[in-house]
């Protein structure tokens, strides 16, 4: 994979549109899709620009060495936060939530469509009066 592939990679990761991406870097977006092409050399000035806002593994940045991310859960969760526009109470309930076993989620979300279904039921039945 070419370091502009790998650019790519951790874009497509973070589940990033071009412009945010380039946004949090301070550069446009056609700087970082020129990256990602190929028809522009990745410097070492946005390497290490890319690897400290997005904790990205220096060495994997550079040959593919080791693990994409340093801290891959605090990474995701907090561009999740950013974009979502979500409070310290809402990251400590994702947080919470990915932390629990898989039978606990599936019971949480059973229940929490239960309650969902009770909800919409009372509303429609509020309309009808």
């Amino acid at each position: 994979m070419t370091q502009g592939e790998r650019v790519k990679e951790i874009r497509k990761t973070l589940n990033l549109t071009l412009e945010k991406f380039s946004e949090k870097l301070g550069v446009g977006k056609t700087a970082i899709s020129n990256i990602e092409r190929g028809s522009r050399n990745l410097t070492d000035q946005m390497t290490r620009a890319i690897c400290r806002e997005y904790n990205v593994n220096y060495d994997w940045m550079i040959s593919e060495e080791g693990e994409m991310f340093t801290d891959l859960p605090q990474t995701i969760l907090n561009e999740l936060c950013k974009q979502y526009d979500l409070d310290d109470f809402d990251k400590a309930l994702v947080e919470m939530y990915i932390e629990f076993p898989e039978n606990i989620r599936k019971h949480l979300k059973e229940n929490l469509l239960k309650m969902l279904k009770r909800v919409d039921s009372g509303s429609q039945h509020e309309k009808s009066k």
